[in-house]
């Protein structure tokens, strides 16, 4: 099996001082030794194809202004040397120089035709490739009857199959984590070969290349064509890109409506579509990445007999509040091995950012590890601890348990979605959690979240789960929390707690 080529993307090499989809950004990703480098284009206002992704100057050039509104000159003025906007044609002249091919890209089939011209008339189809929007490769395909084409798995604009059957197709192009052996098998019994994008973490770029893809697009060019197989480092990776990916899903939902609102086993008990897209995805991404793993989810179930990794996933935690629009909802996703959470993810409702774990490796949010702060003092004295509802109703002891801690003047709040409660003490936010009875579903990644910040986490043997900043703070609550389900006796040794 040969290795895979390996595309800059946007002209990235890990360089990052180099500004993508410039003469400066081709020439270094060619010196890197990148197999291929991948352009994005648009037309201007003048009819000049030029090198962009974007539709406006905003994000590189702070320039609030549409390309399509500039005119070449306008644009060419824009930045200086070789790190200004270049046209198509001076791109494709600087790639002949370095040996370079170049995959063009667009998104709208506006600058197909006058693009595939410029490549024809510069005689650089055999250094070129395209990739987009459908109807604008179908324009490509019209003026260059030889491009190599990559048509877009899972596009929004999929082609029929008679519009399949005119790209005819050379790279069958998906993002990677929907890549698993049976696609590449499938891709390549068609006699298609397989790219995908976009890839930035070393060990999946090298079980990618074990499972036979032909082209993988990155924007660490350096790092990826060193790949080595890491298991564990690539399951954290393919973790949090789930999750930034439902944070997204989440956030498009929350602006633009989460549509009707269903129930399942009583009125309190929420469902919407949202739960069961995010639901859908991660199942698609976990079988095609994990195909010998079991599921578990909240929306479609599953089981296990733990004799293989289960994953477990609650698409959103939290959909009463969702449903409520009350914006603290969050998102749980835990692999499970031998009974044990070895990895996890989790979104902090504020901000919606991922926090990952994994067993041994550290929580982490927005790059920062994350370190519970002990206590110091009374542990619960002037301190918050959360605490969830049992579906709608108190739990056996909740009325106990908010007196004894009010006695310890500690407050309590109840925010609505267990996954963020537990893996408060983590955050920064309250002394400790209890809910009344652990699930893996919801509760796996926020229990892994803490142990690995350095928290306390104890499950009792009738299901009710602790997490805390330490030790102290976890056995005090437990205290209360015992004395208050026994009707305020003294514990018991069937109260005694384990450490999950």
């Amino acid at each position: 099996m040969s290795a895979p080529r390996i595309v800059a993307h946007r002209g990235r090499h890990g360089a990052e001082s180099i500004r993508e989809n410039t003469i400066a950004a081709i020439r270094a990703a060619a010196e890197a030794g990148a197999g291929a480098i991948e352009i994005d284009v648009r037309l201007t206002a003048d009819g000049e194809v030029v090198l962009l992704h974007d539709a406006t100057l905003e994000r590189l050039w702070g320039d609030a202004r549409t390309v399509s509104e500039m005119t070449w000159t306008q644009l060419r003025r824009v930045g200086g040397g070789d790190a200004r906007i270049p046209s198509l044609a001076e791109a494709l002249e600087i790639a002949a120089e370095c040996g370079a091919v170049l995959v063009i890209d667009m998104d709208h089939a506006a600058p197909a035709r006058p693009a595939a011209r410029i490549v024809r008339g510069a005689g650089a189809q055999s250094r070129t490739e395209w990739c987009g929007a459908t109807d604008a490769m179908l324009t490509v395909r019209d003026e260059l009857p030889d491009a190599v084409i990559h048509q877009e798995w899972h596009s929004p604009d999929a082609p029929d199959h008679a519009a399949l059957d005119a790209l005819r197709p050379a790279y069958v192009n998906a993002q990677h984590l929907l890549v698993g052996a049976r696609f590449v098998d499938a891709v390549h019994a068609l006699g298609a070969r397989v790219a995908c994008w976009t890839v930035d973490d070393p060990a999946q770029a090298a079980h990618l290349a074990n499972l036979g893809v032909d082209s993988i697009t990155t924007n660490d060019l350096e790092a990826v064509a060193v790949a080595a197989p890491d298991a564990a480092a690539r399951c954290s990776h393919v973790v949090r890109e789930i999750a930034v990916g439902a944070a997204e899903i989440l956030a498009r939902a929350q602006a633009d409506g989460i549509g009707e609102v269903m129930t399942k086993t009583g009125p309190a008990d929420h469902v919407t579509e949202v739960d069961r897209a995010v639901e859908r995805w991660v199942r698609g991404i976990i079988g095609a990445q994990f195909p010998d793993h079991d599921v578990v989810g909240e929306e479609y179930g599953g089981s296990t007999d733990g004799s293989v990794p289960c994953w477990y996933l609650d698409p959103v935690d939290g959909t009463a509040n969702l449903a409520n629009g009350v914006p603290w909802t969050s998102f749980s996703l835990a692999l499970v091995i031998d009974g044990e959470p070895v990895v996890g993810a989790i979104l902090d409702p504020v901000g919606g950012r991922p926090i990952v774990a994994m067993r041994g490796g550290g929580a982490w949010r927005d790059g920062q590890r994350l370190v519970a702060s002990p206590s110091r003092g009374d542990a619960l004295a002037g301190r918050i601890v959360t605490t969830e509802l049992a579906g709608a109703d108190p739990w056996r002891g909740f009325a106990g348990v908010l007196k004894s801690l009010a006695a310890r003047h500690c407050t309590v709040r109840v925010p609505g979605s267990g996954t963020a409660s537990l893996a408060g003490p983590a955050l920064g936010r309250g002394a400790a959690a209890v809910v009344h009875r652990y699930h893996a579903i919801d509760h796996a990644a926020s229990v892994l979240i803490v142990r690995e910040a350095g928290g306390a986490v104890r499950l009792r043997p009738d299901g009710v789960v602790i997490t805390a900043v330490d030790a102290l703070t976890a056995a005090a609550l437990e205290e209360i929390v015992a004395r208050a389900r026994a009707g305020q006796t003294a514990p018991t040794a069937s109260a005694a707690s384990r450490i999950v």
